[in-house]
């Protein structure tokens, strides 16, 4: 009878199966997929929130007589007050409207942020206003 060889150490003969757990290695279900996508995420915000920095929103109170012009990051650009509106003994008046008016380009600057990054964070299950 013949004397059969010793394998070498380490070795496996083909189709047999590794001894010991299975260590992931970045493909599908590892991390390394994960970070691909969240690095992904990160950029798709970076140039939503420059657009938004791009985008306007428009606001009339007190039938067109104070306007305010906001981006889409809450940031103020113009102010326009007809003259007419503008009566040294109601100065209150004034006040207020261009008060709403801000107030009102806020929320409606906030509405178009939401609209335009919450398609990027829908399926994270984050809190609303997190991001």
């Amino acid at each position: 009878m013949a004397k059969r060889k010793k394998a070498p150490k380490g070795y496996r003969s083909p189709g047999s199966k590794p001894k010991g757990p299975r260590i992931p290695r970045g493909g599908a279900g590892g991390g390394g997929d994960m970070m691909a996508q969240f690095q992904l995420l990160q950029e798709q915000m970076a140039q939503a929130q420059a657009a938004l920095a791009e985008e306007t929103v428009e606001v009339s109170v007190g039938g067109g007589m104070v306007k305010v012009v906001a981006t889409g990051q809450q940031d103020i650009v113009s102010i326009s007050i007809q003259p007419e509106v503008v009566d040294p003994d109601d100065v209150e008046m004034l006040e207020d409207l261009i008060l709403s008016a801000v107030n009102e380009a806020i929320e409606q600057s906030r509405k178009l942020a939401e609209e335009r990054m919450g398609g990027l964070t829908a399926g994270l299950g984050l809190p609303p206003g997190l991001l």
